[in-house]
C-alpha cells in the first residue's frame, strides 16, 4: 500500500510505502475500553477535619439535675459548641453536622471513587494502536468524525520532512495548501466562550481537538495551532481523541519510524 508525499507546497512529490500497522483491522472497542482506562481526573475532596475543627462534644445531655444538660430548654439533640457560659447556664450553637453553619457536608466527593484503577493487557494495547492508526488512514472513518466533510484527500496525508524547518507563519500557509480550505478550518484549534452558566462553573471555554502533526523522534516543530507529537510518545489517546479517524499529518521520517517501532 502506497500514499503520497506531498511538499510544502502541496504538490506531489514521490510516494512512499506505508507500513502494515496502516492496514490492520480496526477494533472500535478495544480502543474504547483503553480510552476509558486512560482517563484521569484530579482527585478532590474536603479536608478531612472540615467542620470538626471546635469543641462540640457530640449531643447534648437531657437527663435531668446534670451540668451541661440541655434538659428544660427546648433544644434539639445535636452536637453543639459552646461560646460562652455562666455556670450552668451554656450559650451554644448547632456544629459539626451538614444543616449547622461551619459543619462538615453531608456527601463529600471522595478520593478512592476518583482513581482509576482499570488496567490494559500489552496486547490489547498494541491492537488499540494499530487499530487508531489505521483509522487515520481510513477515508470512512475520518468522515464519520467529522459532519463538516464529505471528501476527504488520499489517506493518510504525509509530508516532506522540510515543512518541519518552516516558521509558524510559513507552516500555517503550506498546511493550507497540504489540506485545502475545508480540512484547515477543521486543523486549526479554536476557542470560544461557552454561552449558558457553564461559564460560571469552571468551564468557561470550550474548542475542538484540532489535527495532529505526527514528526520522527530527532524532528522538531512547535506549534500552538494543532498537537504535535513525536513517534515515540504517540499514543491512543492523540490518535484517538474525541473518537477514531483524527485528523491526521504525517512526516515522510514519521512514517518510516512507525514500520519499525518497537513494543
Amino acid at each position: 500500500m502506497k500514499t503520497k508525499i506531498l511538499d510544502i507546497q502541496g504538490k506531489e512529490k514521490g510516494h512512499i510505502e506505508l507500513p502494515k500497522c496502516f492496514s490492520q483491522e480496526i477494533r472500535e472497542d478495544i480502543v474504547a475500553k483503553v480510552l476509558e482506562a486512560k482517563k484521569i481526573v484530579q482527585p478532590y475532596a474536603p479536608s478531612l477535619v472540615a467542620g470538626k475543627q471546635h469543641s462540640a462534644r457530640g449531643k447534648i445531655n437531657h437527663r435531668r439535675h446534670v451540668w451541661k444538660s440541655g434538659y428544660g430548654r427546648g433544644a434539639s439533640r445535636v452536637p453543639r459548641k459552646v461560646f460562652s457560659r455562666r455556670g450552668s447556664q451554656f450559650n451554644w450553637e448547632a456544629a459539626g453536622i451538614p444543616f449547622a453553619r461551619g459543619g462538615m457536608r453531608a456527601h463529600p466527593p471522595k478520593v478512592l471513587g476518583m482513581i482509576n484503577s482499570t488496567k490494559i493487557n500489552k496486547k490489547e494495547l498494541k491492537k488499540a494502536f494499530y487499530s487508531a492508526l489505521s483509522a487515520t488512514a481510513n477515508e470512512k472513518q475520518v468522515i464519520e468524525k467529522y459532519d463538516s466533510i464529505e471528501v476527504v484527500k488520499e489517506l493518510p496525508i504525509v509530508t516532506e520532512k522540510e515543512i518541519t524547518s518552516l516558521k509558524t507563519k510559513e507552516l500555517l500557509s503550506s498546511l493550507k495548501k497540504i489540506l485545502g480550505k475545508n480540512l484547515f478550518n477543521i486543523a486549526i484549534k479554536k476557542k470560544s466562550v461557552r454561552s449558558g452558566k457553564g461559564k460560571l462553573r469552571g468551564r468557561k471555554y470550550k474548542g475542538n481537538a484540532g489535527m495532529l502533526f505526527v514528526i520522527g523522534e530527532k524532528e522538531k516543530l512547535k506549534a500552538n495551532a494543532f498537537d504535535v507529537k513525536d513517534v515515540k510518545s504517540l499514543g491512543v489517546t492523540d490518535l484517538a481523541q474525541g473518537g477514531l479517524g483524527r485528523l491526521t499529518v504525517y512526516t515522510e521520517e514519521a512514517i518510516k519510524e512507525l514500520g519499525g517501532r518497537k513494543w
